[in-house]
């Protein structure tokens, strides 16, 4: 099985290349990688909690949907061991649409006769990333006061997993 390709290759905002043709099969890209995110929303979501802990994002970039799922699983797994099933909601506040491609170019001995080099190379669809503007929220936890410290590190760790620069913001809802 081919390996990832480096994330660098795909991180800078850029424009989405649309290929135009004379041949409409050929203007567009035919099959969509499968999103890798199992969930979007987490926890227990029929309450509604005191405090809203955001993420953001201080750059603007693109994050593969592997990133996004690995920094899900390492938040979820620490508020459900120091808060418990319920008493918090997790939200993932952004979707990958984004379809990354590639033209891969063979090398080495007879790749001559194998590849086409950059004559009509619109690339096939290797994953999917999200684009995010600089200030986005990427996740978003809402608790209560006593949880909030949880949801701090929740996200720290979350952040670790993601190519770019975060800030934790809180916010208390007022009371009604």
């Amino acid at each position: 099985m081919a390996r990832l390709r480096k994330f660098s290759a795909y991180r800078r905002l850029e424009r989405p290349y649309t290929r135009i043709s004379k041949f409409r099969t050929k203007s567009y890209v035919r099959a969509r990688p499968n999103c890798k995110i199992v969930r979007f929303d987490m926890g227990d979501l029929s309450k509604s909690y005191q405090y809203t802990i955001k993420l953001r994002s201080k750059n603007a970039l693109q994050i593969r949907d592997n990133a996004i799922e690995a920094a899900r699983q390492t938040s979820n797994r620490i508020l459900q061991k120091r808060i418990g099933k319920t008493g918090w909601v997790m939200r993932i506040r952004m979707f990958p649409h984004h379809i990354l491609r590639e033209n891969p170019l063979a090398s080495g001995a007879g790749a001559d006769r194998m590849s086409t080099g950059m004559k009509c190379s619109f690339g096939k669809a290797i994953g999917i990333a999200a684009r995010i503007r600089e200030g986005q929220t990427l996740f978003q936890i809402e608790t209560n006061k006593s949880n909030t410290a949880a949801a701090k590190q929740a996200l720290r760790r979350a952040s670790s997993k993601l190519p770019c620069s975060t800030m934790i913001e809180v916010i208390e809802k007022p009371a009604e």
